[in-house]
């Protein structure tokens, strides 16, 4: 599995042979400038929230790829206004099986709303499987109980992509708290820094988490690690 970061909750992450994307927010990021959003392949966009850093560049790159949007009703109905034709809509506590392994919604709490304001759903995590590797993108959320239930209804999780910025989202002790509840020590941090709101001490934020023994990896814009 290679997981390659473009900033903000946008993850490329290659498994099974398919090419799945998060939350695409790209051509709006400063920090994510030298990235040709064109140039980033997928066959499935998976949307946790309608919040525009986080679907800003949907249309765009769904249309340009042809790939399938994963996400809620309200969202997977509004990217069929916008002309995009796949899509999958599901909802939290549901999983289906893919071609490229399972999918399964989980509770992320935060809010949810289009660009205009109007209703855009549930937020939600993703859980997605196969029988090599298990990774959980949480989305936009606070620390939830709810997380508790991911390691009593999914395989182990190789690794977790979670929220560490603060303010809109958990901060890095509640993240670490957060990889407690899901049983899972290798963590990639996203929704930080893209905003004066959820700068944050990247040094300090991998000195915490080392001092619990887990890994906080936060890769450089465009770099890729795998698992």
């Amino acid at each position: 599995m290679k997981i390659t970061y473009y900033g903000q909750s946008c993850f490329g992450i290659e498994i099974s042979g398919k090419h799945l994307v998060t939350d695409p927010f790209v051509t709006p990021n400063e920090l994510a400038a030298h990235i040709d959003l064109l140039s980033i392949k997928a066959d499935y966009i998976l949307v946790s929230h309608g919040h525009q850093d986080h679907i800003h560049d949907l249309e765009a790159l769904a249309k340009h790829t042809g790939a399938t949007v994963v996400s809620s009703w309200e969202i997977c109905t509004w990217a069929g206004t916008k002309g995009i034709e796949k899509v999958h809509p599901m909802n939290t506590g549901g999983k289906w099986q893919f071609d490229f392994g399972t999918v399964m919604c989980v509770t992320a709490q935060h809010s949810s709303s289009f660009p205009d304001g109007t209703y855009a759903g549930n937020p939600m995590g993703f859980v997605v499987w196969n029988d090599r590797e298990c990774f959980y993108f949480a989305g936009d959320t606070a620390l939830t109980m709810d997380m508790k239930l991911i390691p009593m209804l999914c395989p182990p999780l190789s690794c977790a992509l979670l929220p560490i910025g603060d303010n809109f989202t958990m901060d890095v002790n509640q993240a670490i708290i957060a990889s407690d509840f899901i049983k899972c020590k290798e963590i990639i941090g996203c929704h930080y820094d893209t905003f004066g709101f959820i700068k944050i001490d990247k040094e300090a934020a991998i000195k915490a988490f080392s001092a619990k023994d887990k890994n906080l990896r936060l890769v450089d814009i465009g770099s890729s690690i795998e698992f």
